[in-house]
């Protein structure tokens, strides 16, 4: 995040709202820990499925079927072939059931995994906090092939943002 960014974040009463949800785990340069999660229809996914073969956008939100989540699933289903042509994959994680990921996936034509992460256990693995203590996280993290975090986005509002964020952070590293 740039001084610019952080500056509008405390000055601006929405951003507020994201200071008091945050990571205090996963940052930029650590390897990303694996996982094993089931996905609609309950097979299992595991990270290092990708290792070696394509970078991950693996992004955390609250729940399935909500106003912030779905525009946030949608965002990413609109420049999914953004996310493919750089040969990435992403990977929703919420609490939420692979019943429910499934209803959410058919009503919105989501292309991409969405994983159940019932007990929180990979949200707490990652260090994702709840914003204001209740409210589930909302973090993005664009994994490269090697499985090393190259960058985190948080934010509970901006919730469209964590496309712009990862698809910018693909191809920054993906030129370097």
């Amino acid at each position: 995040m740039d001084v610019g960014r952080r500056v509008w974040h405390w000055c601006c009463p929405m951003g507020l709202l994201d200071i008091f949800g945050s990571t205090n785990g996963i940052k930029a340069g650590d390897v990303a820990p694996d996982f094993a999660l089931p996905d609609r229809s309950g097979r299992t996914v595991r990270l290092s499925d990708y290792r070696g073969k394509q970078p991950v956008v693996l992004y955390f939100y609250p729940k399935d079927d909500t106003p912030g989540c779905t525009k946030e699933a949608c965002a990413f289903r609109d420049q999914y072939e953004d996310f493919t042509q750089v040969g990435a994959e992403v990977i929703g994680v919420s609490s939420d059931t692979g019943e429910s990921h499934g209803k959410f996936a058919s009503k919105y034509q989501l292309p991409f995994v969405l994983l159940s992460d019932r007990g929180g256990s990979v949200r707490k693995q990652y260090g994702i906090k709840p914003t204001l203590g209740v409210l589930p996280g909302r973090v993005t993290f664009v994994i490269d092939p090697e499985g090393v975090v190259r960058h985190v986005f948080n934010s509970q509002l901006q919730a469209t943002q964590h496309v712009a964020e990862a698809i910018s952070a693909l191809r920054s590293f993906r030129r370097g």
